[in-house]
């Protein structure tokens, strides 16, 4: 059986294609249990996020390794025309299949260099299978083996430390001006994917109080929500500005939403305790002048440009130590694999010997029965044992030597541990 990993990101293929072959969370069991009715497919996982959908597949014992039956399945379950995915798809098979869903796992495969969202992505898909019923011990062993990966990539490496998102840089920088954001309170104004993120990273971080700010009402009710938090209008800001400690702002307006006097008046009630503001926006919604302020911390988006890139720098030379630590975890895969290879072999080799035990133990009892001589019995089940376990080695033997194949005779004298000596010894 083969392991094959099949699928389309946002390399490869267009968000309208990406929206056609994702899977919705309501749809997956389903989804896996229909797969799995496929004679090609035995074990299945599926990894379905807005910038990727993967199959992962354990093929059934003789089938061809191809992708046809993952990427036949696929257009038939999303009502596609198979010719969709021929431009956009790719695949893997064994060692390669296994290694790129490490790098997957650890955030080598994503649009951000290192985002930590995809493991846990990663782990939800592998949950979702077990509990469908659709992974069997070869997909078992492969996800465990890439999260062992991803945790070692986690642990060993700086890959996912440095900010490489505005949302992220923001964040950081918040928390080198702020020791503890617990006794903190922030002021997000916008409700877009921007300020969401931000919102996510803040309260990942323990942020004490969030408050979000939109034109609508009802826009910044739904982030709110989300992170426990409370929501007011854009024109409420002044009255609730000298609360924040923090202040990001990401939205569309063509005209600055905060000025040097009303952050002034935010101050004077703060006592002139510091503020950080990030304007994220551009057009900007902070004034410049905001920043010529005494305790007011202001950055604008080119000054988290040079923070993401450095970032950046440091994630990518990360990723050389995460690279060399996903070759380890595939060869260690492989190995594992030939052992599992090696045992069927012998669990094979074993059977078939003690079959020929078996006919030849049968003989000598009957021989036994019939009054026959028990020296001569015992002689006669040694000798025929014998020849029947090595009729075959020697005749294959004995080609090889015809044929000069002299590969499979040294490998004979190290598997029955043969010395030069021990064959000299028999041409005397």
């Amino acid at each position: 059986m083969t392991l094959l990993a099949f699928g389309i990101n946002h390399n490869t293929a267009s968000l309208e294609i990406r929206e056609r072959v994702a899977f919705a969370p309501e749809q997956m069991r389903d989804a896996l249990l229909q797969a799995c009715d496929c004679p090609e497919l035995d074990e299945i996982a599926i990894l379905s996020t807005c910038n990727r959908t993967e199959v992962y597949v354990q093929l059934s014992a003789g089938v061809d390794v191809s992708p046809h039956q993952v990427q036949g399945w696929l257009a038939s379950y999303h009502q596609l025309n198979h010719q969709d995915l021929d431009a956009c798809h790719y695949w893997y098979q064994g060692g390669e299949a296994i290694g790129h869903m490490m790098k997957v796992a650890c955030g080598l495969d994503s649009l951000v260099l290192g985002e930590p969202q995809i493991l846990g992505q990663m782990k939800s898909a592998y949950t979702v299978a077990c509990d469908a019923g659709t992974v069997g011990r070869a997909l078992h062993g492969a996800f465990h083996q890439v999260f062992g990966i991803a945790k070692r990539v986690r642990t060993e490496t700086a890959i996912g430390e440095n900010p490489v998102s505005v949302a992220y840089a923001a964040v950081t920088l918040a928390q080198q001006i702020f020791s503890d954001l617990k006794r903190d309170t922030a002021l997000l104004i916008g409700a877009g994917e921007t300020i969401e993120l931000v919102a996510q990273h803040l309260s990942q971080q323990g942020i004490g109080q969030l408050i979000v700010a939109n034109r609508t009402l009802e826009r910044a009710s739904l982030l709110a929500e989300k992170y426990d938090a409370e929501a007011v209008l854009l024109a409420d800001i002044p009255e609730h500005l000298h609360r924040a400690d923090i202040v990001i702002t990401s939205t569309a307006s063509q005209l600055p939403l905060l000025g040097k006097g009303a952050v002034e008046s935010a101050l004077k009630k703060r006592r002139h305790k510091p503020m950080f503001m990030v304007d994220i926006a551009v057009p900007r919604d902070v004034e410049p002048e905001v920043g010529e302020l005494d305790d007011v911390y202001l950055y604008s988006v080119d000054d988290l440009r040079e923070v993401i890139d450095e970032g950046l720098r440091s994630r990518q030379q990360a990723a050389e130590k995460a690279n060399s630590i996903v070759a380890d975890g595939v060869e260690q895969y492989l190995s594992e694999q030939r052992a599992l290879d090696s045992v069927s072999t012998i669990r094979a080799y074993r059977q078939k010997a003690e079959e020929l035990r078996d006919q030849e133990l049968s003989k000598a009892l009957k021989s036994l029965e019939s009054g026959a001589a028990p020296e001569q019995v015992l002689n006669q089940l040694a000798r025929g044992l014998t020849n029947k376990l090595l009729h075959a080695p020697t005749t294959r033997l004995k080609k090889a030597g015809a044929s000069g194949d002299n590969h499979l005779l040294d490998l004979t004298h190290e598997l029955f541990d043969l010395s030069r000596g021990d064959i000299n010894k028999r041409d005397l």
